[in-house]
């Protein structure tokens, strides 16, 4: 038995009481070398929240004093709450989230791992004596690892001191700086951030970078870039790596594929795609039956494990899409030129050709390494048109593509006739000029286009998940585990007051009844996101544990090599079992794969989320600026005393109309109906209203926009 898991005996004994740590080297009988490695164990120990320190200096497990270790997450208004940690047995430390007031959040900042002291009088205990799960409430005691060392924001000088704002909102202390000769007031700055020890008084820092002026063309995305240590540059080796492989696959390469260079397929991809890795092609037979051709670039012929190159694509997890440029996980070379699924050029592919019966039921399916070339690289916008166009003969890409709809649409009703949840969202795009500015927000429909090749997408992902399981080898896979049962009741209360009536949602069918009712709703968009916030995260893992929104017992991620990092290692995995040789990965190499990609998904989901909502905020405030205000169409989502909130369904924007603005009455708040009431006109605003407004107020520091009522409204 080792030491640490002597330690975790000792303090686990019904009997222990907290001793020093002379007194646990005694009583775990320790001399010489296990004395060392003993004080080695403990401090890991300590900094991973597995042992905690009371007073006098006194070790206990966590659970045995009402602490707990987990995550701080801050809301803008300065509380936040814990998110729990699980243990080494993957038991959580406490059964629910810890509310934290704005006062007992202590010294702890957004995202970092902390120690909470659970307050007694909040605590609700079962007959037991154990915390009852509801209504956790602690104060942050101690932080076991920041989780920023430096922060960026903008730079100002209030009085006689500077100090820096920093751009997340849930940051919500200001930190004291030292002039700098090159930084401004009103620059944007990197800030490195020293111990900071008590509430008393602010965090501090040293200005190590400045950005640039914050109205800069391209600071805004530099900031983004910095505050997510985002990388700008590979390193030199994965360079010269890259630089050794040739323009285009060569003959020796392309020996011993499946020759598929005849076959009719086809690239479709958004109109500003950078990469092209998946490729589709279908055939109709004369029995009714049909073979779906999914062909996916070969990335892992030329990223190898354990070089440089792949070195870096693991650190990088994924390609990350700003606004304005792209962030790839691999060099332009490959995500771009040789792994991407041009027209008319030879490409090497992994392709799975997955048989159905006329009824969409999969027979069969084949995993073949192969050559492609891809006859049509084609826009969604493009292929909608013609998937749109009138059912006449058409040329063959037109006459193809609606052969393709066929099997995508049956495969389509077949997935929610399953229990899949339909929860796809349009898509807002920001158009920007030569200069990175926005001049114009469009929302992207996910229309039939997209839908085909999403299903070609999903069958070809299960596929492979399934062969992975049935071959009984360590696998990496794409999970969403069913949802908390208590958030989905939250959500159903919070529905019931949209009038919506509300089954149990631990129904699988009553959640697709409900989704069904949402639509064409006048909250549709706010009612969607609830639902969306109260399942939890999808994210990567060992076991094939499947996916709760999909509705599928296997799945995994396999269509996307290019720019997803588990994609590659899916691969490779693929590529062993075709070749009947070692995977090359074991159980644990594949866990920390699916935690380190589960955490760089996350942090591109937030860059990308921020790149796209500042430069939102920026063509609003070009539009107030300019005095271009024109209104928008709204509909009112919600109604409190001091206004209203209104949603642009147009542009999925949601921001206040102030009840001071609405000038023509006196409004009182009818918290019974939830609507404003005027007192002379006795005109309502009430959840649902129709409204026209205009841009009043964009702050982009708290990252909001504020609208009025259009004269007209």
């Amino acid at each position: 038995m080792d030491i640490q898991q002597k330690i975790l005996n000792l303090l686990a004994a019904p009997h222990y009481r907290p001793l020093r740590r002379h007194e646990l080297v005694k009583a775990l009988k320790l001399a010489g070398n296990e004395a060392t490695e003993f004080r080695r164990t403990l401090a890991e120990m300590l900094h991973k929240g597995e042992v905690v320190r009371v007073r006098k200096e006194r070790f206990v497990l966590p659970a045995e004093a009402d602490l707990v270790v987990g995550k701080l997450e801050v809301n803008e208004r300065g509380f936040g709450f814990v998110i729990p940690e699980a243990d080494e047995a993957g038991k959580l430390t406490a059964p629910a989230d810890i509310y934290i007031a704005a006062d007992n959040v202590g010294v702890g900042m957004h995202g970092d791992r902390v120690v909470v002291r659970l307050l007694k009088g909040s605590i609700r205990r079962d007959r037991r004596g154990k915390p009852h799960p509801d209504k956790l409430e602690g104060r942050v005691i101690r932080i076991l690892e920041r989780a920023n060392d430096t922060l960026v924001g903008t730079l100002q000088k209030p009085k006689y001191f500077f100090i820096v704002i920093p751009d997340d909102p849930r940051i919500v202390n200001d930190i004291y700086v030292k002039p700098h000769p090159k930084a401004r007031v009103g620059d944007k700055v990197v800030v490195k951030l020293q111990p900071w020890e008590t509430r008393h008084v602010n965090p501090e820092g040293d200005i190590i970078e400045v950005l640039g002026a914050s109205d800069a063309p391209g600071v805004d995305m530099l900031a983004i870039i910095r505050k997510h240590r985002l990388p700008q540059t590979f390193p030199t080796d994965v360079l010269h790596e890259v630089e050794r492989l040739p323009e285009n696959p060569t003959e020796e390469e392309m020996r011993g594929r499946l020759d598929l260079r005849g076959e009719f397929i086809v690239t479709i991809d958004p109109d500003d795609a950078r990469d092209h890795d998946d490729a589709v092609s279908v055939e109709a037979r004369p029995d009714g039956s049909w073979r779906l051709g999914v062909h996916i670039a070969d990335v892992s012929h030329y990223v190898r494990q354990k070089t440089p190159l792949d070195r870096e694509a693991r650190a990088r997890g994924n390609s990350i899409y700003l606004v304005d440029r792209v962030i790839p996980m691999l060099p332009e070379k490959l995500s771009a030129g040789l792994c991407s699924l041009f027209g008319n050029v030879d490409r090497l592919a992994k392709t799975a050709l997955i048989d159905y019966t006329a009824q969409g039921v999969p027979k069969c399916v084949e995993f073949h390494n192969s050559v492609i070339r891809v006859k049509h690289l084609i826009t969604y916008r493009e292929a909608f048109q013609r998937l749109d166009g009138p059912d006449g003969n058409g040329d063959e890409l037109t006459r193809s593509l609606k052969t393709m709809w066929q099997l995508a649409s049956l495969l389509r009703k077949n997935r929610f006739q399953h229990g899949s949840l339909d929860l796809d969202f349009p898509e807002l795009k920001v158009r920007l000029d030569k200069l990175g500015k926005a001049v114009a927000l469009e929302k992207i429909e996910n229309d039939i286009s997209h839908q085909l090749i999403e299903e070609f997408m999903l069958a070809a992902n299960e596929a492979v998940a399934g062969h992975f399981k049935n071959s009984r080898v360590p696998g990496l896979y794409r999970v969403h585990e069913n949802p908390d049962p208590k958030k989905l009741l939250e959500y159903r209360q919070f529905v019931a007051g949209f009038g919506i009536k509300v089954g149990d949602l631990t129904l699988r069918t009553e959640v697709q009844k409900l989704i069904a009712a949402t639509r064409k709703h006048p909250q549709e968009y706010v009612l969607k996101v609830g639902l969306l916030r109260s399942l939890k995260r999808a994210l990567y893992s060992h076991q094939p544990i499947g996916h709760y929104g999909l509705a599928k017992v296997n799945y995994t991620h396999f269509t996307s090599p290019i720019r997803r990092y588990p994609d590659l290692v899916v691969h490779r995995i693929l590529d062993a079992l075709m070749k009947r040789r070692p995977t090359g990965y074991l159980t644990e190499h594949l866990i920390d794969v699916a935690r380190h990609c589960s955490q760089t998904e996350r942090t591109a989901d937030d860059a990308e989320n921020e790149s796209k909502k500042l430069k939102t905020l920026e063509y609003f405030n070009s539009m107030r600026s300019n005095r271009r205000l024109a209104p928008f169409d709204a509909l009112v989502s919600d109604v409190r005393n001091f206004g209203l909130f209104v949603e642009l369904p147009e542009l999925m924007i949601f921001g206040l109309v102030h009840v001071s603005t609405i000038d023509d009455d006196f409004y009182a708040f009818d918290d019974v109906r939830r609507r404003l009431v005027g007192k002379r006109t006795k005109r309502t605003f009430k959840v649902g209203d129709r409204v026209k407004v205009i841009v009043s107020r964009v702050d982009l520091f708290k990252r909001q926009v504020d609208f009025q009522l259009a004269k007209d409204a």
